[in-house]
């Protein structure tokens, strides 16, 4: 990549060649760990590999397209506007998905483990855009609902299709 001398990068685009840089990494590393995955075909006509390796190949591109547009002037359309500080109301919330997830995903099952992340970080990121909290009930159960239905079809795309073992609630393998 070379700069045009006469435009160069805007002084503050340090931060943005961070950003950029630590994505173009995460998806070389992604492509690395891919790399030692078996690439053996299940009954679903690809192996285990082929979703770290799209996800690797989508991350690297994406970092070089970041870092081509924080070396030659910056993100466009980049919004100034922002927090003053950390919202850590929202932090703690999506925080306490991810590790609830992680901690119960053996007890309660892929599914349901990942639909109580998703119910959780959605209500962080409700808190963190400055949305009203709703604590009705309808809707922690849409929420409930709507985790179910991202989770569930996810769960039965590794264990039925691509015969990649998940935790399950039960041993039929379809919860």
């Amino acid at each position: 990549m070379t700069l045009d001398p006469s435009n160069p990068p805007a002084a503050g685009n340090g931060p943005q060649t961070l950003v950029a840089l630590g994505v173009l990494v995460t998806g070389l590393a992604l492509g690395w760990g891919a790399a030692g995955i078996s690439s053996d075909a299940g009954y679903g006509g690809v192996g285990p590999n082929f979703l770290p390796w799209l996800c690797s190949i989508a991350l690297t591109l994406c970092g070089g397209w970041l870092l081509w547009e924080a070396r030659t002037g910056g993100f466009r359309g980049l919004s100034d506007e922002g927090g003053e500080r950390a919202n850590w109301s929202g932090f703690v919330w999506v925080s306490a998905g991810l590790l609830l997830n992680a901690s119960l995903i053996t007890t309660l099952g892929f599914i349901l483990g990942c639909t109580l992340c998703y119910v959780l970080a959605v209500q962080g990121l409700r808190r963190a855009s400055g949305q009203a909290v709703a604590s009705a009930p309808r809707t922690w159960l849409v929420d409930a609902v709507t985790g179910l239905l991202i989770a569930a079809p996810v769960f039965w795309m590794f264990t039925k299709f691509l015969a990649i073992s998940l935790p399950g609630l039960t041993s039929t393998g379809w919860l």
